[in-house]
C-alpha cells in the first residue's frame, strides 16, 4: 500500500499520529495524555455490541497490562489516509501491530490551542501476525 499524500497536511498531525504509534506500542502514560484528549472516547463492536471505552477507563487499562514492546511486539505501524477537514478538524486512518493482531484504527482529530487532540477512535481487528 502506498503512503497518503501529505504535502498538504498540518505536520502537527503526523506528529500526533507519530507519537500515538509510540503510545501504543511502549504506553508511555505521559505521551499518552499529550495525545489522547481527556473527553476522547473509543468505539469498537464486539458480538454485534458496541464496546465503548471513555478516557480513564482505556488509560486504565493501558496502566495495567504489559506494553507490545514489553513483549517484543515488533513495532509496525502505518498511515493510511489523513483528510484534514479544516484547520482544526482531521480523521486518520492508520494501521498497527499489538499484541499479535493487526489493527485498524478511525482517528477523529481536533486543534484546540493550538495542539492536536485525539478526540474518538474507531478500532477494529483486522488480521493477525
Amino acid at each position: 500500500m502506498t503512503a497518503p499524500e501529505t504535502s498538504s497536511i498540518d505536520l502537527g498531525i503526523i506528529k500526533l499520529l507519530d507519537d500515538y504509534f509510540e503510545v501504543i506500542h511502549a504506553q508511555d502514560l505521559d505521551l499518552f495524555d499529550q495525545v489522547f484528549h481527556k473527553d476522547c472516547c473509543l468505539y469498537s463492536n464486539s458480538d454485534d455490541q458496541t464496546v465503548l471505552r471513555p478516557y480513564e477507563l482505556y488509560r486504565s487499562q493501558v496502566a495495567n497490562r504489559q506494553s507490545p514492546k514489553e513483549l517484543g511486539n515488533p513495532r509496525k505501524d502505518e498511515i493510511l489516509m489523513i483528510d484534514q477537514l479544516s484547520e482544526s478538524m482531521a480523521v486518520a486512518k492508520v494501521q498497527l501491530q499489538m499484541f499479535g493482531g493487526i489493527m485498524q484504527d478511525y482517528l477523529n482529530l481536533i486543534k484546540l490551542d493550538g495542539k492536536w487532540w485525539i478526540i474518538a477512535k474507531l478500532y477494529q481487528q483486522v488480521g493477525s501476525y
